[in-house]
């Protein structure tokens, strides 16, 4: 029997994280994902560099991958450096898999990641969304939400 999930999970260190996703998509389901990363991977991601603004998730052959992530070589790495924008496989339970890989073929979502971290064991996560494109209107609206919400903090300051 599977544990039950958090509603947040136990984010420790955040590395990397993607601000433009919540601006570009409709936020429908997250998912907390395993990377699987060689060793200077991992020492580069530590040392907080990497990046995943232009990054997407997908399902090929039964299993999820992270493609397009950038994480930069190891600076006291030799030989064995790691290419920067290989794609990564994710660690997801296979029930998982089949309920995104559904979600993309029928209903024309996408799979986001929203932001990369260490979790309070030290592994490397990857939080995953299962996103809808937002249309022009819905990110003018977004925008006059935000403004309209700044606005009512400086308000609420200068007269609170």
């Amino acid at each position: 029997m599977a544990r039950p999930q958090h509603s947040t999970f136990d984010k420790k260190k955040t590395v990397a994280e993607n601000r433009r996703a919540r601006f570009e998509y409709h936020i429908e389901d997250v998912f907390e994902a395993g990377i699987a990363l060689t060793g200077t991977e991992v020492k580069s991601l530590r040392f907080g560099e990497g990046s995943i603004a232009e990054a997407y998730a997908e399902i090929r052959g039964g299993e999820a991958w992270l493609v397009n992530a950038n994480v930069p070589e190891f600076s006291h790495g030799n030989r064995f450096n790691h290419v920067p924008k290989r794609p990564r496989k994710l660690l997801l339970h296979e029930r998982e898999i089949d309920k995104l890989h559904g979600a993309v073929e029928r209903k024309g979502m996408t799979l986001v990641p929203l932001s990369v971290y260490f979790n309070s064991r030290g592994r490397a996560k990857v939080e995953l969304a299962l996103a809808k494109g937002k249309n022009a209107a819905d990110k003018r609206n977004t925008i006059k939400e935000r403004d309209w919400k700044r606005e009512q903090g400086r308000l609420m300051r200068d007269h609170g």
